[in-house]
């Protein structure tokens, strides 16, 4: 018996072969299926004959892209124009960092583009140039990022009007090129930990910048290792007092540092500057290493909208505590984590419509007898891309209200919105860049040999992307964050406070979400009713609202024993549950507002699909969750999942269209060299490599 099991006989290799050859003949032409007994119609059909709705892409393309779809053609059109500075596939660590800066320099100095002033009044318009300029190289668009956004933005936001009119227009016209001297070699997402400290001297009229052990070395520095002549320096403020200590520890303020000397471009006395070297992606942006050894600066260059020091060493800031002052200092810099978010977002346009294109040209296989098919019509492609296609809408409406409301606080100033902005960005930041970072991999895998290519752009969007998931907040922390402010709101609905726009739905769904679910309405399959958005949006809420209740209860019970610190370690992954869960329920929300408000019915018909396919899917991502509480029934379960393949069928269909109304240049979504062979440049020509 066990010779048999290991040297199998000839009829048992003949009868694996076959049931091989069936599986394979399955996997290629599919047998139909139907949704459910009493609805036929909406069975998995032959390529040739599924139905097709029409979409004007044209007209789709302009509510998506908005009004500054001009700003973002001229800067495509700008580099279009000069190949010479579009990135080379192969290019060392150096002339990288050079094309990036001549890019930079070419697009302010030429197109007459200033986008600090946009920082600073009208940010939808500076976030577009963002994502134009990352599309075409995304160290660009970081270096550019912090150039205006980090070191430009901390001089508008945390500085006043002196600082303003000093360096404003030297900065937007890049005479001043800086930095963002933040993050330090061990403290990281712990900003009130950094170590570097600026003493004042009321002697001399001056603050003087220390880095006091290797820990304290600023590192990352983005423009720090080659080009960046200035730096707002964030450190410790401390002042000298007549007691036993000596000095009096202000809290974390920022600083303007000059690093460099205009004429030698040498680093200035008692300034160390080190290069961090080559990276894994991003390789365009030289990041560098700062230390500072008893460097003096004008009293005037202390960033002081939030807290000033007069020339006798005093103290005055309208806010009355450390911890109040910190966190309006980081809640002007959360422009960057608003940013960042939408960046990814174009990220995953470019990758998602290089892979669709692919995936519709690319043809393997086939019924006997009859040509290949095109990779898409298979069931295993469309569950790779429609569902991710789906996403990048939803997300690109989630990330334009975001930066909507984002504006309206920069205008407002107003309390209630600063905290939603807070917690909104973080939770989407973090959201949207870990699921592009893992889409981008996808991509990749679904394009077969050829988008290992590196002149594809999968390997090197992958590699510049990844440290999304990091920078301006780990992921980790910011949805902590995100958990955080869920469990405040939800202890604010229960002594009667005022809940933030936001998330105004806990308040109902504390009465109505938690209580058994309607035995009626978990047994209804109908496609009218599972592609309802008020059904999607409560399945999403019902989940959030479970969550967030399980979690308080649980942490509750863990303080007792563990302390606040243990309990909410010990909580952490249904913590960072509960702050996903939340998140996709605001994207939904706005997705669906999205699709209600497109004035084209061609274009909202087409939405209104996408926005289904994203809806249901993420439920029968998460169906463990609902079938354990009863809230959807076995049989409207595998209606939800075959619901959720039909409509995957169908955005497959308009699967063109919908990556065509991206609007990408041919230079973003095509290889910028020359192929190797005519074949393959004939090929890549019609993919939109």
């Amino acid at each position: 018996m066990e010779q048999k099991k290991q040297n199998p006989t000839a009829e048992d290799e003949t009868q694996i072969i076959s049931r091989r050859i069936q599986r394979i003949s399955l996997h290629i032409t599919p047998i139909p299926r139907p949704l459910h007994d009493h609805d036929n119609n909406l069975g998995l059909l032959p390529c040739a004959t599924r139905e097709k709705l029409e979409v004007e892409t044209e007209k789709l393309s302009v509510y998506l892209r908005g009004k500054y779809r001009d700003m973002q053609e001229k800067i495509y059109e700008y580099f279009n124009a000069r190949p010479e500075l579009q990135t080379p596939v192969e290019i060392s660590k150096d002339e990288h960092r050079e094309l990036c800066w001549r890019q930079m320099y070419g697009l302010i100095r030429e197109t007459g583009i200033r986008p600090l002033k946009y920082v600073a009044e009208e940010p939808a318009k500076y976030f577009a140039i963002t994502e134009a300029v990352g599309a075409v190289d995304i160290s660009l668009g970081i270096k550019l990022g912090v150039q205006y956004s980090l070191w430009g933005g901390s001089v508008m936001n945390l500085g006043t009007k002196k600082h303003k009119d000093k360096y404003s227009e030297k900065i937007d016209n890049l005479e001043y090129p800086g930095c963002f001297a933040m993050t330090e070699l061990h403290h990281g997402s712990n900003v009130q930990g950094i170590q570097t400290v600026a003493t004042f001297d009321p002697i001399t009229d001056e603050f003087t910048i220390n880095t006091p052990n290797d820990g304290a070395i600023k590192w990352w520095i983005g423009n720090a290792a080659v080009h960046g002549k200035f730096a707002s320096v964030f450190a410790k403020l401390m002042l000298p007092t007549h007691d036993a200590k000596g000095v009096s520890d202000m809290g974390v303020h920022a600083f303007i540092v000059p690093l460099r000397d205009f004429k030698t471009h040498q680093a200035l006395p008692g300034i160390e500057i080190h290069d961090c070297g080559h990276k894994v992606g991003l390789n365009g942006v030289d990041n560098g290493a700062l230390r500072f050894t008893s460097v003096r600066i004008p009293r005037d260059n202390l960033l002081n909208r939030f807290g000033d020091v007069s020339r006798d060493g005093k103290y005055t800031s309208s806010l009355p505590t450390i911890n109040k002052r910190f966190a309006a200092t980081l809640g002007e810099l959360v422009g960057g984590r608003v940013g960042l978010a939408y960046s990814s977002v174009g990220v995953l346009k470019i990758a998602s419509t290089i892979a669709i294109r692919y995936s519709l040209l690319r043809q393997q296989f086939g019924p006997p007898k009859q040509p290949e098919i095109s990779i898409l019509d298979y069931q295993s492609q469309q569950h790779k891309l429609m569902p991710m296609l789906a996403s990048t809408y939803a997300f690109h409406f989630a990330t334009v209200n975001l930066v909507k409301i984002y504006s309206q606080m920069k205008m407002t100033h107003d309390e209630q919105l600063v905290g939603e902005v807070h917690a909104l960005s973080a939770g989407i930041k973090a959201y949207v860049t870990s699921y592009t970072a893992k889409s981008l991999s996808v991509c990749r895998e679904a394009c077969g040999g050829h988008g290992y290519a590196a002149v594809n752009r999968f390997g090197t969007l992958r590699n510049d992307h990844d440290i999304f998931q990091t920078f301006e907040g780990d992921n980790t922390v910011l949805l902590q964050q995100v958990a955080a402010d869920l469990l405040k709101q939800y202890k604010e609905k229960f002594q009667g406070g005022t809940l933030s726009v936001t998330w105004n739905y806990l308040r109902e769904s504390m009465n109505t979400y938690l209580s058994q679910p309607n035995p009626v309405t978990s047994r209804w399959e109908g496609v009218e009713h599972l592609r309802d958005p008020k059904f999607q949006l409560d399945a999403f809420r019902y989940r959030t609202s479970r969550l967030l209740q399980s979690a308080a209860v649980r942490l509750r019970k863990h303080s007792k024993t563990l302390g606040g610190f243990g309990a909410w370690n010990r909580c952490l992954n249904h913590l960072l549950t509960l702050a996903e869960s939340h998140i996709e329920s605001v994207i939904l929300e706005k997705f669906i507002e999205a699709v209600e408000k497109c004035p084209d019915a061609s274009s909202r018909a087409a939405l209104k699909l996408v926005c289904d396919l994203y809806a249901l899917h993420r439920i029968w991502n998460d169906i463990g969750t609902y079938r354990n509480v009863d809230y959807v029934a076995p049989n409207k379960a595998k209606a939800i999942h075959k619901l959720t393949d039909h409509l995957s069928f169908q955005v497959r269909n308009i699967a063109k269209e919908l990556v065509d109304a991206f609007d990408l240049p041919d230079h973003v979504t095509r290889a910028p060299i020359a192929m190797q062979s005519e074949a393959y440049a004939q090929y890549t020509q019609h993919v939109g490599f």
